[in-house]
């Protein structure tokens, strides 16, 4: 090997990097520190937006692709969508004009409490409630309002002009012999804002006139005719400036001007607006009952007049054809004459009926919400809500977990409502799943609801029950589902009940694999037993001392009903079930469900978490307050709730989990049936007489809600599962019939009787007397009393 082919010698020592100099220290440390700074500031920068990201991710919407069209189909715009009024018509937008009726006589006017207009229990009428209403065309009201009585009624017209509808206000004297009594009724128009549109109001024709400019609807005339020959009336208008839709009372009695007329007082309507900033109109007659009068909303193509719907006769020719076809329909669906129901209970099941379908409203507006990242309440975005009400005097809004048992009958009614209902619902649902529980959209709803309720929480879910109407419409509809259109809004549907089944999965389970767990329970001072609102039933006890380990036996069969109708919706719809067919035989297994939640001691099923029954409200007084506090006496333990039997120790049983020749089965059965426990002759209580808070307060201005009333939901799913186990062979199988028997009718007949003593429907009733309590008229899940009588479940 030569010389210049060997491997050179590498000097180690020079290749060593020079020593630096402090000038070239300082220009590195410069280097890293602006590095450090750069990284510094980008992680600021990328926790600001990410943190950011978060706090908007409640408000953004699952997409922006909506289920419901912004253009609804004509014959549906106009309606009675304003559930929170004695009587009123509003056309479906986002902009919409609102109509309305108010009432009083001049001769007891002392307060605006006098005038009739929000549907208020405060307001002790007798009785108010749709008698016949289809949802679509027409409706017929009578209200009782002190020695008057009054019937309310619309009808839509056909054909071309469907936009046109025409109503009649009939007041008559409940005792024609007494003295006449002088009665003032107002009908307005109104717009939420002057950038909706203007509105003018006139009496220079031959009827007083409001004539309605509408940004969105165009031009439209509404009128108002006395339909009585030789009735007198006194006639006003005013036109004036309302900055609140829920102050349309308020804004038209600022407007009021009278006149002596001897020793009486003559209230009018007197303008006081410019007619520019006009967004709140209304004509007043007054007269002496009884009198008749006609309303009419038409365009200014075609009026109603000419289309021969505002003339006595053809205005009662179309409500009667209207309601014929709503008797043949109902008859055909609930078949009562069939099982022997009296002409009056077929009436009572008739209007029970009318009022959930009558109660359907239609909100605009956006919630209050708040999430874990967010300090405080922001803005959900807004959006339309086609709903029905629990009550239209208490709760004139939407409930998530109500609507699924609305939908029940809804459904049964007229599936396509129904479907859109759900459609509503589901575009309310945002990016994550969730779905707030409690919807206030626009100020009419706000100013029903107390500020603490106000804010709902994206931790909170509300039971899925609209999976009971989806497994209800898959059970009994079937073959009408595959008609395009309601195919399309299932196929539409699918991807966001995925989503929203996946959030409960994601939010709502429990530390042990399959169990699951109710969040927003938390102690306070004050409550005996820390509420569960987001069960839906409130304050039914649970463990006394919520947290993490707490195991809640109904969310957990909600879960299994929603894995077992995902999984049928899922093949219906030709889409791969695997995952949610697994799910469900995963929680419908008897073994794990009876680990989780069987009580070996008596043999039903409990909550598990911390708890001890030794707690009580103890009296504290000081100088400056009296009040009431939480006492624990004995410190709290991990174990089942067994003590306390009622509604939830029946889930398993309500939604068919158990085998029909299984002990606890045969234990439940026994407990419904007996006296001492749950059973009453007006229906099934809420909590056993035996639990130690049986019709206990929570607090001390908290009285007893779930904790031995009698609820008509709940009812209506424990005659579901009687009927599904007194169909089933099995040792248990005459007990189930035993007790359905007994069970359906004293249902039937508690309700019945109380509607007839009282003229309502009530929220829940009384289980050693049976009388209606909490908020009447209560026409949502109550009136599920009409497929119990009708034997549909």
């Amino acid at each position: 090997m030569t010389s210049s082919n060997r491997p050179k010698k590498v000097d180690f020592k020079k290749t060593r990097r020079k020593p630096l100099t402090d000038t070239s220290k300082q220009q590195n440390w410069k280097t890293i520190a602006v590095s450090f700074t750069g990284f510094t500031i980008f992680g600021i920068v990328a926790a600001i937006t990410y943190q950011g990201y978060l706090e908007t991710r409640v408000s953004t919407p699952f997409s922006q692709n909506k289920l419901v069209s912004n253009d609804v189909d004509s014959s549906m715009l106009w309606g009675s969508y304003r559930p929170g009024v004695y009587f009123g018509l509003k056309s479906r937008e986002e902009h919409p004009l609102l109509t309305g009726l108010m009432w009083y006589l001049p001769n007891q006017l002392r307060s605006l409490s006098d005038i009739r207009h929000f549907c208020e229990i405060g307001d002790n009428l007798k009785k108010y409630g749709w008698t016949h209403h289809d949802g679509r065309n027409f409706g017929i009201q009578e209200i009782e309002d002190g020695s008057l009585s009054l019937e309310t009624s619309f009808v839509k017209s056909d054909g071309e002009q469907q936009s046109a509808w025409a109503a009649r206000i009939d007041v008559k004297q409940k005792n024609p012999t007494q003295t006449k009594t002088t009665v003032s009724l107002i009908w307005y128009a109104a717009f939420e804002s002057i950038d909706d549109g203007f509105l003018n109001v006139s009496t220079a024709g031959d009827y007083p006139q409001i004539d309605v400019a509408s940004f969105s609807l165009g031009g439209m005339k509404i009128k108002l005719f006395n339909n009585d020959v030789g009735v007198t009336t006194e006639v006003s208008t005013a036109c004036t400036f309302s900055n609140s839709i829920d102050k349309v009372k308020e804004a038209i009695v600022e407007t009021f001007a009278y006149k002596k007329d001897g020793h009486s007082i003559k209230y009018y309507l007197n303008n006081k607006a410019d007619q520019a900033s006009c967004n709140l109109a209304a004509i007043m007659v007054t007269f002496q009952a009884p009198g008749s009068f006609f309303i009419t909303l038409d365009g200014t193509t075609k009026p109603a007049i000419d289309a021969g719907i505002t003339s006595k006769q053809d205005f009662q020719k179309n409500l009667n054809v209207h309601k014929q076809k709503f008797t043949e329909k109902f008859n055909s669906i609930f078949k009562l004459d069939a099982k022997g129901f009296t002409l009056g209970e077929v009436a009572f099941a008739k209007s029970i009926m009318s009022n959930l379908i009558g109660g359907i409203g239609y909100f605009y507006g956006s919630s209050k919400v708040q999430s874990e990242y967010n300090e405080h309440p922001i803005n959900y975005w807004k959006a339309p809500l086609y709903t029905a009400v629990p009550s239209r005097s208490f709760f004139p809004r939407g409930f998530l977990w109500d609507e699924g048992f609305h939908g029940l009958l809804v459904s049964t009614w007229d599936v396509d409502i129904a479907l859109e209902i759900m459609l509503h619902w589901f575009d309310l649902m945002n990016l994550d799943g969730w779905i707030p529980r409690e919807q206030i959209l626009g100020s009419e709803a706000l100013a029903k609801v107390p500020a603490e309720f106000v804010v709902q929480r994206s931790s909170n879910a509300n039971p899925p029950t609209f999976f009971l109407t989806l497994r209800y419409l898959l059970n009994n509809y079937r073959d009408q589902l595959k008609e395009p259109k309601r195919l399309e809004s299932l196929k539409k549907m699918f991807p966001r009940l995925q989503t929203w089944y996946s959030w409960f999965n994601k939010t709502q389970h429990g530390e042990i694999p399959g169990s699951y767990r109710w969040r927003g329970r938390a102690i306070t001072l004050e409550e005996i037993n820390p509420k569960t609102l987001t069960s839906g039933l409130d304050d039914y006890p649970r463990a006394s001392h919520p947290d993490n380990q707490e195991r809640h036996v109904d969310l957990l069969c909600w879960m299994q009903l929603a894995s077992h109708v995902m999984s049928d919706l899922a093949k219906y719809l030709d889409r791969d079930d695997t995952k949610y067919s697994e799910t469900y035989k995963y929680l419908s297994n008897v073994e794990r469900l009876n680990a989780l939640h069987l009580s070996p001691r008596t043999n039903t099923f409990a909550d598990f978490g911390l708890h001890t029954d030794e707690v009580s409200l103890r009296l504290v007084e000081s100088q400056n307050e009296r009040k009431w506090i939480r006492d624990v006496a004995k410190d709290p333990k991990y174990q089942l709730v067994d003590n306390v039997f009622g509604y939830i120790s029946l889930f398993p049983f309500l939604l068919k989990l158990l085998p029909v020749d299984s002990l606890s089965l045969k234990t439940t059965l026994n407990n419904i049936r007996n006296p001492e426990i749950l059973w009453t002759d007006y229906g099934i209580r809420s909590l056993s007489k035996t639990s130690t808070l049986y019709m206990e307060r929570n607090t001390e201005h908290d009285p007893p809600y779930w904790r031995g009333q009698i609820w008509m939901n709940i009812n209506y799913l424990i005659l579901g599962a009687l009927n599904h186990y007194k169909n089933e062979a099995g040792p248990n199988k005459d007990l189930a019939q035993e007790i359905y028997t007994e069970l359906r009718k004293n249902l039937i007949d508690n309700l019945y009787k109380q509607f007839q003593r009282t003229g309502y429907v009530w929220e829940n009733y009384n289980d050693q007397t049976g009388e209606g309590k909490g908020c009447y008229p209560f026409t949502g899940w109550s009136a599920l009393i009409v497929m119990i009588m009708a034997e549909i479940y």
